[in-house]
């Protein structure tokens, strides 16, 4: 894909909403998986809100997006988590 293509401007900030039941590793865990492919990311750069019922958290965790190929990987690695049920 020719990067003129891109509607997203690489380096920049990218917010990536992650869903899944509630748990206690779960931030952390979701952290570990951007890690992999954001090594600036860390948990000051996500921020956490309970469901109302508190069954199901939810994550926005801004990435530091490089390509386009980078975040392809981000959103596979979430997507393919046991723990999350929902990437965005």
């Amino acid at each position: 894909m020719d990067p003129k293509d891109s509607l997203i401007e690489y380096p920049s900030d990218f917010p990536i909403k992650v869903m899944g039941a509630t748990h206690d590793a779960f931030a952390d865990t979701i952290v570990e998986v951007i890690l992999a492919h954001d090594p600036t990311f860390h948990k000051g750069k996500m921020e956490v809100r309970p469901s109302s019922k508190g069954t199901y958290t939810g994550l926005t965790a801004t990435v530091r997006a490089t390509s386009r190929e980078q975040l392809d990987a981000v959103y596979s690695a979430l997507s393919g988590h046991p723990m999350v049920k929902v990437v965005l």
